[in-house]
């Protein structure tokens, strides 16, 4: 007798078989049932390219989805906070142009991101996104970027009253006579308060100014000059008018340029030897040397 050769089918009542991965995508697929993300989709007619080049370029989330005017008005805005921040750089104006730069990128995320939401979720769902994209765009993206460009490349620091762009990427090595550097300034205490000697306290904070001698130079002082290898020059404010020393290794002897402020009992005698302690700076206290122009600007350098 024939057999009939037949193939074995599944039913369609049979629900599939887990995966293997499924314990490893559970607590995603958990987190968007209690977060209620179901609504949540990839935006339509935007390839996963122009989804990228969204999230990264400020307002190309408009050009993506055709509307190119709000694109152009959000560029122009993010150039101009640029240009702002870039010429006023350690200023307040500059502040406000990194706000405009954030802002405009985190607007641009923001109308992507209402692709996705679908019209579910209600207006305060969408104000607290809108503030999360804000916070997220700005820690996460511009933060790092301006914390590695001041370890690195330059930095603004307020000297004096006075704004100065610093290039970070000088080496001390290289420092030589006559160039300016600037420096941190470590607080420090000299003196007494009492008995009739009077005390000098040192903020802490920055200072600049040209190196007069680098390590292995010999300084003399004299009532009415300063030598430097024999070469003459003349005596700075608070500059002792006697004795000789020689530059130590790896320090500049650097003429610090202080504010100086009187109060109670103080004691203008305390204060060459307080300012020559200053005057050798070590290079691990070297900042960078300073732009002598900022954007066509000439830079005031203490």
């Amino acid at each position: 007798m024939a057999r009939i050769k037949t193939e074995e089918t599944g039913w369609a009542y049979y629900p599939p078989r887990a995966r293997w991965y499924r314990r490893i995508c559970y607590p995603g697929f958990e987190l968007r049932r209690v977060l209620d993300l179901q609504a949540v989709r990839p935006p339509t007619r935007v390839s996963i390219l122009r989804f990228v080049l969204s999230l990264v370029i400020p307002g190309y989330a408009f050009f993506a989805h055709g509307r190119r005017d709000l694109g152009r008005a959000f560029l122009a805005a993010y150039g101009l906070g640029a240009i702002l921040f870039v010429v006023a750089l350690g200023y307040s104006l500059g502040g406000l142009g990194y706000a405009v730069m954030i802002s405009a990128h985190a607007s641009s995320i923001i109308f992507l991101e209402g692709y996705w939401l679908r019209e579910k979720y209600e207006f305060g769902f969408r104000l607290v996104l809108a503030g999360l994209t804000l916070l997220t765009v700005w820690l996460a993206a511009y933060a790092p970027l301006i914390g590695h460009a001041e370890r690195y490349w330059i930095m603004p620091l307020r000297v004096r009253g006075n704004v100065v762009i610093v290039r970070r990427m000088a080496s001390p090595g290289n420092i030589r006579r006559g160039d300016p550097v600037l420096y941190s300034l470590r607080a420090e205490e000299s003196g007494t308060a009492h008995g009739g000697e009077g005390a000098v306290w040192i903020r802490a904070g920055f200072a600049g100014g040209p190196v007069l001698a680098v390590a292995g130079d010999r300084v003399e002082f004299s009532t009415n000059a300063i030598r430097i290898n024999g070469v003459g020059q003349p005596l700075l404010a608070y500059m002792p008018q006697s004795g000789q020393m020689i530059v130590p290794e790896k320090q500049w002897f650097i003429w610090p340029e202080l504010d100086i402020y009187e109060h109670g009992n103080f004691n203008e005698a305390n204060l060459p030897a307080v300012m020559m302690r200053l005057a050798l700076v070590p290079e691990e206290q070297f900042i960078g040397r300073p732009f002598r122009y900022w954007c066509l600007r000439r830079q005031v350098i203490p």
